[in-house]
């Protein structure tokens, strides 16, 4: 059931309005006529500065100089101002230096004995082989850790500095002192020494393969190597399906039942467009779909399209009608007078939750539930990410866009991995170069490089509206000329975060109970923003926490949520079914695959889309 009039309706994005009903201005080509500019000057200039910022923002992954030197001014003005701090800071310094001399006299006398002069943070994990106990690596590793809390002092608590820029310079100087750690050099790096004398450097031998591999594949000097092992449509994204309904956007997969009856609501599964669908399909035994299917439910989810440079001009207002609009259109013909359990993750429940606000505010009632897998609603608190998010990086971010159309994997991926330089730069430098070992592929690793990339106007919406105004949960957010309000949902919801989420971290997630009024069970699960969510049962070291609130109960602020949620072990997805079984019709005969006429010439799961390079 293709639709003939969408790809037309894409095409001339560039003249749908905006969420306010008109034609967005930083998406709005500039003319000299704007600007009072007969002879085109000013828009050469600008051309020139949007051209010069997007060339600069390939080498700094992304991120605006300007941003980070304001930062920089801000504190170094500060604590130029301020002789108390200043005198603060040099006590400190004399202190730590006293009480490393008398570690490293101690230890020069009573050998390993001394207990350490500072300990590493718990999640700190460079310095826990043994071999790090002996002289003289105990001795770099303590100064090491010593600097680091004194940088950490000079950088917070600074009167009269902005919040944001105090945590853009703390970051700032934790990845630089990052980088000079120890742990990263092979002459103060004692277990690689002692495998380099124990394998005579053979493992060196294979670091600097791994090392020249990795930079032909960096340089694209060839293509990256096909794991067989992890082949979308085969051993990833295998359960069986049919995609029932396509426009130019997204493929909507409908999955064959492997129950003989099913429950009648069937299930909606909105993935992010900043990652391809199939992580809740990844593999047999790790598929969230094929655990609900086999749970007697009909599922349909959406893959989007890898949108490329004839894409710029996609918007929000696109992705929220071709997207879940779409879907539930098409799912209402399947199965015709049943109303929708709809699950979104990550950007696509932010989707979903818009979606679910204009329903309400039309007194559409199709969603029987909503559910959200590490999705926020209010940005206002959204982790370290806001480090990378304010009025000069959003516009530096933009000229990038706007050059290339889109923003890619490797360039999202590039502030992802600085925000944890020491687990996903540095300890792999060490394993695979120094040590010479290559960590085994899996089918997470294989989907992560599974790149996609963000339409510029989308994404500039996103940043703007979202991130920086927080329109959404403030009731300013628009769709279809007029705005939405969260507090309208009155379906049930059920909202997973999970415990060490570096994109949506759960005490932001947790605002959601602050936004609506009906019926909401917050279940935390262990793991972060992908492997929580991937959550199947073979995983022996799963657990989760869960309550209800009902509607009209007190609501209880995070910390007192986390002391009366108790611990559950095991993995929350029988939780999840079973909350939407009691929520679920009696079970009846499964319904058709698809809606009649043209669904035989569309492709089978996983579709087309999601092959898109």
């Amino acid at each position: 059931m293709a639709d003939d009039g969408s790809a037309a309706r894409v095409r001339k994005a560039s003249a749908l309005p905006g969420p306010s009903g008109k034609r967005a201005a930083p998406f709005a080509p500039v003319t000299p006529q704007d600007v009072g500019d007969p002879a085109g000057y000013s828009a050469t200039f600008d051309v020139l500065d949007r051209s010069v910022h997007a060339a600069m923002a390939r080498f700094t992954l992304g991120m605006s100089p300007r941003a980070l030197a304001s930062a920089y001014l801000d504190w170094l003005g500060g604590l130029a101002f301020a002789p108390g701090k200043q005198a603060q800071l040099i006590s400190k310094a004399q202190r730590k230096w006293l009480r490393f001399a008398r570690y490293a006299y101690l230890r020069s006398v009573a050998g390993e004995d001394t207990p350490d002069c500072i300990e590493p943070l718990p999640q700190d994990r460079r310095f826990r082989d043994p071999a790090w106990a002996r002289a003289p690596y105990c001795f770099y590793y303590q100064g090491f850790l010593l600097s680091q809390q004194w940088w950490h002092n000079a950088t917070t608590g600074l009167r009269g500095l902005t919040p944001q820029n105090e945590r853009a310079i703390e970051f700032a100087a934790r990845q630089w002192l990052d980088i000079i750690s120890p742990s990263n050099f092979f002459w103060t790096n004692p277990v690689v020494i002692d495998r380099t004398l124990e394998e005579r450097g053979a493992n060196l031998a294979r670091g600097w393969s791994h090392f020249v591999e990795d930079m032909q594949s960096a340089l694209a000097l060839r293509a990256q190597e096909t794991n067989e092992s992890f082949r979308v449509g085969e051993t990833m994204a295998a359960t069986p399906g049919k995609v029932v309904y396509s426009n130019a956007l997204i493929e909507l997969i409908q999955y064959a039942p492997q129950t003989e009856t099913v429950r009648p609501e069937p299930v909606l599964i909105v993935p992010a467009w900043i990652m391809k669908y199939y992580i809740l399909d990844l593999a047999p035994q790790r598929s969230l779909v094929e655990h609900l299917v086999r749970q007697g439910y009909t599922v349909f989810v959406i893959s989007w399209k890898n949108p490329g440079h004839q894409d710029r001009d996609l918007g929000m207002d696109d992705y929220l009608r071709l997207g879940p609009m779409a879907a539930l259109d098409a799912i209402g013909a399947i199965v015709p007078s049943q109303k929708i359990h709809a699950a979104g993750y990550c950007l696509g429940g932010t989707l979903l939750a818009i979606a679910a606000a204009a329903m309400a505010r039309d007194e559409d009632d199709r969603l029987k539930s909503l559910t959200f897998f590490a999705a926020q609603v209010d940005f206002e608190e959204a982790g370290e990410l806001m480090l990378f998010i304010n009025e000069k990086q959003v516009a530096f971010l933009e000229d990038l866009m706007w050059e290339q159309g889109f923003l890619d994997q490797k360039q999202m991926a590039g502030a992802f991995q600085i925000l944890r330089s020491n687990d996903l730069i540095w300890s792999r430098v060490v394993r695979e170069y120094l040590l010479g070992e290559r960590a085994p592929m899996s089918d997470l690793m294989a989907w992560n490089a599974d790149g996609t990339r963000l339409p510029y106007r989308m994404h500039s919406e996103y940043l703007n509206q979202l991130f920086l105004r927080n329109d959404l949960s403030e009731g300013r957010y628009q769709v279809s000329g007029g705005p939405v309000s969260l507090g309208d949902i009155a379906a049930p919801m059920f909202v997973v975060s999970t415990e060490t989420d570096h994109v949506a971290p759960w005490r932001s997630v947790y605002k959601l109970h602050q936004l609506v009024e009906g019926e909401l069970t917050f279940l935390l699960t262990n793991g972060g923003h992908n492997a929580g969510i991937v959550s199947d049962a073979r995983d022996p070291w799963r657990r989760y926490r869960m309550l209800t609130r009902k509607r009209g109960a007190r609501r209880l602020d995070p910390n007192q949520w986390a002391a009366r949620a108790s611990v559950t072990e095991g993995s929350w997805w029988p939780a999840w079914s079973a909350w939407l079984d009691a929520r679920s019709g009696e079970w009846t005969a499964p319904p058709r695959m698809g809606a009649g006429d043209p669904v035989e010439a569309l492709p089978d799961a996983p579709g087309s889309y999601v092959h898109t390079p």
